[in-house]
């Protein structure tokens, strides 16, 4: 089959081909078709199958053939809404809009947050077709009045399962409640979940149903692998298997934004360009981190599971498991980067004993056995045991066996938040290091002489002072206008104030700052997991007990008599 075989438009069909695709992936043959003829969908298909422009393609063909010239003087209005969790995510399918639909005379746009609100509303104001948004900056916009989604013919929400998770479910009924009863509703997701069946019946009408995979497996290009590590060896394993195997261009997963900034420095201090992308990070530092990448001027990027979404890179050839997710999901969604659309790719995963248990739950979610290889001189050390692993807000085990007494748990909460409280403190002590040292350097013995000096003509400083004293007035040299507003440029010094004196909100320094109403001491000792099927806790949060206690003291044996990993030992 071929596009010409779907009916799509030549327009269409000429911007496909010359994107250089001939035929469509089995997601494209099966959504085209469906869309085309006006059903709602719900489509199960995993990241790098094709399934962006499985919606974008009969998009464009339908707004295209239902085209109708506004009113005089009047805006276009937005026919089609894309929602999709990140900005990356939402500006790679704006991209492909404008790509595929170049030969079409329809506008498209993207907003997303993290940069200025006011080229977004003006390029809404001059009229679009097709909107790619993010649902906290479409809410901002539509809430200021800037965005009208009355006339939304189609609506499709992208990776449904991560915006979910990330919490946007109740942004994502606001923005429902703006739109039209009557239109075509669109939803892809990677995985199949309670939740996500729960919003496809409030969402869709008699949808049709396609499942390209089944919902917990993985793509099977992707060759992966286990690397059993100690604990304090992690960075010094990738270290070692990015040079020795020649990686150019591998993708590394960490747990914590600050993981990510520790990772990428060691990287770099070795020698292998290396750059985080977290949340933390501005959007303009994160577009240009993402274009290196790209273009094979970094060699790693070492990311977290939220900054990941959207990245799309053709036939990129590794991903690393830095640190275990504790949701098997996002293992699928990890190694997901790769192996895209037909190519090849590797997924390496570097397992301690504190994350033992995370893969073997990972192994049941996805109904496969990674196969183990031992790296010499990597293990962990002798007499090394799983400990609790501490991510602030909660406590994980995630070790084989049984967890260690709540003692244990909140021994380990403390210690984390004691090694976070003193790299806030170092980190605190640099940035006032910076801060003096862009200052304009000033002598003490000049600021004294300053400040001590008689106004012009008194030749005694203490009958200067006496005088107006006596009469009730204030001195000339004590005058209150002497500390003038800062903002009016008359401070006490010539000097202008230095550009650095306040860091950037978007430093990566406080990374590691908790809202003050979290218990940090919290742990997961008290959750129970319903053993009928994954919980996921509040709506549209990502499940802390996926591996919880009670599971883990279920599971104490592993396929090999529950010693850990075959040959770990």
């Amino acid at each position: 089959m071929n596009f010409e075989d779907l009916k799509l438009a030549p327009a269409i069909v000429q911007a496909v081909q010359e994107q250089g695709y001939t035929a469509p992936t089995p997601i494209q043959e099966q959504a085209i078709p469906a869309v085309l003829a006006g059903h709602d969908l719900l489509a199960g298909a995993q990241t790098g199958t094709g399934k962006t422009a499985g919606f974008t393609l009969p998009m464009l063909h339908r707004l295209s053939e239902s085209a109708a010239a506004p009113a005089k003087g009047a805006p276009r209005p937005i026919r089609a809404l894309v929602l999709a969790p990140t900005r990356e995510l939402a500006a790679q399918v704006e991209e492909s809009v404008r790509a595929y639909g170049k030969h079409l005379k329809l506008k498209s746009t993207v907003i997303f947050g993290g940069v200025g609100m006011n080229p977004q509303i003006e390029r809404i104001k001059k009229g679009i077709d097709i909107l790619v948004a993010t649902p906290g900056r479409l809410l901002d916009l539509a809430g200021q009045g800037h965005v009208d989604l009355s006339a939304v013919e189609i609506l499709v929400l992208d990776e449904a399962d991560r915006m979910l998770d990330m919490g946007f479910i109740h942004d994502v009924k606001k923005v429902l409640a703006l739109l039209p009863e009557q239109k075509q509703s669109l939803l892809f997701s990677a995985t199949f979940s309670d939740d996500i069946r729960a919003l496809a019946a409030s969402l869709l009408k008699n949808p049709l149903s396609i499942q390209v995979t089944p919902p917990n497996t993985t793509v099977e290009r992707i060759r992966q692998v286990i690397y059993p590590v100690g604990r304090a060896r992690k960075k010094e394993v990738l270290a070692h298997l990015i040079s020795q195997n020649n990686w150019s261009q591998v993708l590394v997963f960490t747990r914590t934004k600050y993981g990510a900034n520790h990772v990428a420095e060691y990287l770099t201090k070795h020698g292998i360009k290396a750059m985080a992308l977290h949340g933390n990070k501005s959007q303009s530092a994160r577009t240009q981190a993402l274009a290196d990448f790209k273009s094979g001027e970094l060699r790693a990027l070492v990311a977290t599971d939220i900054a990941a979404r959207g990245i799309d890179i053709d036939e990129l050839p590794h991903v690393v498991n830095y640190e275990i997710p504790n949701v098997p999901e996002d293992y699928v969604h990890r190694i997901g980067r790769t192996g895209r659309a037909g190519a090849s790719g590797e997924a390496a995963s570097l397992v301690c004993m504190d994350e033992e248990g995370f893969m073997h739950e990972i192994e049941k979610f996805t109904r496969q056995q990674i196969p183990v290889q031992i790296l010499e001189g990597f293990g962990p050390e002798e007499g090394e045991k799983a400990e609790p692993i501490a991510m602030g807000r909660q406590t994980l085990w995630g070790g084989l066996g049984k967890p260690p007494g709540r003692e244990v748990m909140q021994a380990a909460a403390r210690a984390a938040r004691q090694e976070m409280m003193q790299r806030i403190r170092d980190n605190k002590a640099v940035l006032a290091q910076r801060k003096s040292a862009a200052k304009p350097a000033q002598s003490f013995a000049a600021k004294v002489a300053e400040d001590a000096s008689p106004a012009e003509g008194a030749e005694n400083s203490g009958e200067q002072a006496a005088a107006p004293a006596a009469a009730g007035k204030p001195a000339p040299g004590k005058s209150r206008n002497r500390y003038r507003n800062r903002r009016s440029g008359e401070s006490r010094s010539a000097q202008p104030r230095p550009k650095a004196d306040r860091p950037a909100r978007d430093s990566d320094d406080d990374d590691d700052r908790l809202p003050r109403h979290i218990n940090p001491l919290q742990t997961n000792l008290h959750g129970r997991r319903n053993n009928n099927g994954p919980s996921h806790g509040a709506p549209g949060q990502p499940d802390p007990m996926r591996t919880s206690i009670d599971m883990m003291s279920r599971n104490k044996k592993r396929r090999d008599g529950g010693d850990g990993f075959k040959g770990y030992r």
